[in-house]
């Protein structure tokens, strides 16, 4: 893809075809047969199932992509192919609310993504598409509460890197039986790493994915993974990438190894990856790529309970520190003027009771120099500390923040303080970094605990540090949240068994978490 997406473009491809209300008419669902003699497709278009995503109060993303030969391309004809889908009240399609037809284009790899709108908020709906005379796996998915709702409850769970041949995504079952309302994935959806003859389960392919089909294949392989699936059938998710979407440690367009992947390939690369990235995500047509860029930083409302920001920590970041002194440049940006500007200004103006903020990369510091001195992760927002620092200061005058992130493949659960040079400095929020989907296998947790340990006087501020694989269940409410860290004993298994490892609570209106 190149050159600008014009707005009616944009329209056209979010729309898919004009939306149609349940009075409309009923030859829609007919069998194939009625609908002329396009030659049929081959069988299993559906099977990369279905998902939704970014739920708004009267609005949902519905996500399906057609490849009955998934890991070669695809398999589909190089046509325009009209996708029927309805939206219903009830698991079994007799209260209709919603129907009309889209149009899977080859040019976006015959993905389907419609923006239904005009729906009441706070419902539970199911939905389906059909073409060719086949018919999807229904999906349910729900709409956020109303704008001026501010009580009841969100059940949100916070999941991150899932690497393919480290393990089944078992944890994706337990979050299932949890039933969260909306599930906020900050990061490494696939991994770009060559395969492995040892792995677990080996990625396809013949090397790291550069071309627009093999990021469609390397997708399309994640999306096969049933537990994932059925996940993406079950609640909305709200997207975002890091690094492993596109090249491990990758700064705006600069490679993590800049002597191999020169600038034009590199941005070829970033091209192919975030349209791949768009074609299997329930996002709108707001993230249609313009070539090597895309728009992924967004604002998702809960009625008055709580406001999500969206950030984008890669496209938009300066190259990283590679010393300390570097680490406190204040030149440095994670994300940019125009994106730091709209966190800040979601952050000063926001109604809500609870401002999370879905950031790819932890945000408190990691200290790893045990004793006198410090040593930071660099990729992290340790190494764009005066940018980092604005936002904590900032955090004194937000109501309840909490950062939600992911990529370290630990759980970190942390107090976000003012200063982290002087311990005695204010408290002004929460962060859970999530652990890993299957990242980091099944660790040793003797070997993590002889590592990690030591460094726990050095970051008083963090209050538990584990290695276990799973992800981290919120249950938001106007006096507090509740959060449990939800794991599974293996992943080496296409089976596990989960358990709470721990239980937390943020109390409104004061800043910091603790160990329940």
């Amino acid at each position: 893809m190149t050159g600008a997406v014009s707005p009616d473009r944009r329209r056209f491809l979010t729309a898919g075809a004009a939306v149609l209300g349940a009075a409309a008419s009923a030859q829609l669902w007919l069998p194939a047969t009625a609908h002329g003699a396009e030659t049929p497709l081959p069988d299993g278009v559906f099977s990369l199932g279905v998902a939704s995503g970014d739920p708004l109060p009267d609005g949902i993303v519905l996500w399906t992509r057609l490849a009955p030969d998934p890991l070669n391309g695809g398999g589909m004809p190089d046509r325009v192919v009209p996708v029927e889908w309805q939206l219903a009240e009830d698991s079994r399609f007799r209260k209709l609310v919603r129907r009309g037809t889209a149009q899977a284009r080859p040019e976006y790899g015959h993905s389907v993504h419609v923006d239904v709108r005009g729906l009441r908020p706070d419902r539970t709906y199911w939905y389906r598409f059909r073409t060719s005379g086949q018919l999807s796996p229904a999906g349910r998915t729900r709409t956020a509460p109303g704008p001026y709702s501010s009580g009841g409850s969100l059940r949100l769970a916070l999941a991150s890197c899932q690497n393919w041949q480290h393990g089944y995504f078992t944890p994706y079952a337990d979050m299932l039986d949890q039933d969260p309302d909306v599930v906020v994935f900050v990061g490494d959806y696939i991994y770009e790493s060559t395969p492995s003859a040892t792995a677990l389960r080996r990625h396809e392919g013949s090397g790291e994915p550069f071309s627009l089909v093999q990021y469609r294949n390397r997708y399309a392989q994640y999306r096969t993974d049933p537990d994932l699936a059925a996940m993406h059938g079950h609640a909305p998710f709200v997207v975002s990438f890091d690094d492993h979407e596109v090249d491990n440690d990758f700064a705006g367009e600069i490679p993590q190894d800049p002597d191999k992947q020169p600038h034009d390939a590199f941005v070829a690369r970033l091209t192919a990856a975030y349209q791949a990235f768009y074609e299997h995500m329930p996002v709108r047509a707001t993230a249609v790529p313009n070539g090597p860029h895309i728009r992924m930083y967004r604002r998702l409302e809960f009625g008055r309970l709580a406001r999500l920001n969206v950030l984008d920590t890669r496209q938009y970041r300066s190259d990283q520190a590679t010393s300390q002194a570097g680490a406190q440049d204040p030149s440095l940006t994670m994300l940019g003027a125009r994106q730091k500007q709209w966190l800040l200004n979601g952050l000063q103006g926001s109604p809500a009771r609870w401002n999370l903020i879905a950031s790819q990369i932890m945000m408190a510091e990691t200290d790893l120099q045990v004793g006198e001195g410090k040593l930071w992760f660099y990729d992290a927002w340790d190494g764009y500390q005066a940018e980092r620092n604005r936002f904590l200061q900032e955090f004194k005058k937000v109501r309840n923040p909490v950062v939600l992130s992911g990529d370290r493949h630990l759980t970190m659960i942390s107090d976000l303080k003012v200063d982290y040079a002087d311990p005695d400095s204010a408290v002004v929020g929460a962060e859970f970094v999530g652990t890993s989907i299957s990242s980091n296998g099944d660790q040793d947790q003797a070997a993590f605990r002889r590592e990690w340990d030591p460094r726990r006087p050095d970051n008083p501020h963090w209050k538990l540090l584990d290695a276990h694989r799973g992800y981290h269940l919120f249950d938001v409410r106007r006096d507090g949240i509740d959060a449990q860290v939800r794991v599974v004993d293996t992943v080496r298994q296409p089976s596990a068994t989960p358990s709470t490892l721990a239980k937390l609570r943020v109390e409104a209106g004061r800043p910091g978490v603790e160990v329940v």
